[in-house]
């Protein structure tokens, strides 16, 4: 099972957005039969292999065993990944894209840019996939609390300055056996807690 699944075709898109598909989804994560899932949802078995059936199809689930029951064959199935992220490629032409957005210090832009990553690595997982490789990457995750806007003012300054000439120093356009390597930093505030949440946490 993967970890994470990036759906970007329209039609798949649209039945793991259905409410009760994506449940099932969700409940998929271990192998279970239709009517373990009826049971668990109160859903009638005929619904739920119903819509088994549409998300096998789109490749969302696949069997993970059949069992024999007297005469009767049970068919668990089990999600063909842990999560999902649907891809804004699913939206075809009005999927986001940084190249047509102008403020590059907009959220709009931003948003942009983490869809034109989830595009480009899907392609690459798949490329690996298919390749028997691992996919090399690198992610970095963290939180700082500013005590001012020029302090974050500063720091934005001082961390362009580093990136620049790290940049620099390893970029190569020459090297033949060199690869591309797009790089992406972004930082967002977070959502505050209500003050009632906060209070609770402390």
């Amino acid at each position: 099972m993967l970890a994470v699944e990036v759906i970007d075709d329209p039609a798949a898109a649209v039945v793991a957005l259905d409410p009760v598909r994506s449940r099932l989804l969700s409940e998929l994560a271990e192998p279970a039969s239709a009517s373990t899932l009826s049971a668990r949802l109160g859903i009638a078995r005929q619904k739920i292999n119903y819509h088994l059936r549409t998300l096998e199809s789109h490749g969302l689930v696949r069997m993970a065993e059949e069992r024999q029951w007297g005469g009767l064959t049970e068919r668990r199935l089990v999600a063909t990944a842990a999560s999902y992220v649907v891809s804004p490629r699913a939206l075809g032409p009005a999927g986001a894209d940084p190249d047509r957005t102008v403020d590059r210090l907009s959220g709009s832009y931003l948003i942009a840019l983490a869809a034109r990553i989830v595009r480009e690595v899907k392609d690459l997982l798949g490329a690996a996939e298919r390749t028997g490789k691992r996919l090399a990457t690198l992610s970095i995750d963290t939180t700082i609390r500013f005590r001012s806007a020029a302090d974050r003012a500063a720091f934005t300054s001082e961390l362009a300055d580093v990136v620049a000439k790290l940049a620099a120093r390893y970029h190569d356009e020459a090297a033949p056996a060199g690869r591309d390597h797009r790089l992406v930093i972004v930082a967002h505030p977070l959502l505050q807690k209500p003050p009632s949440q906060t209070k609770e946490a402390s």
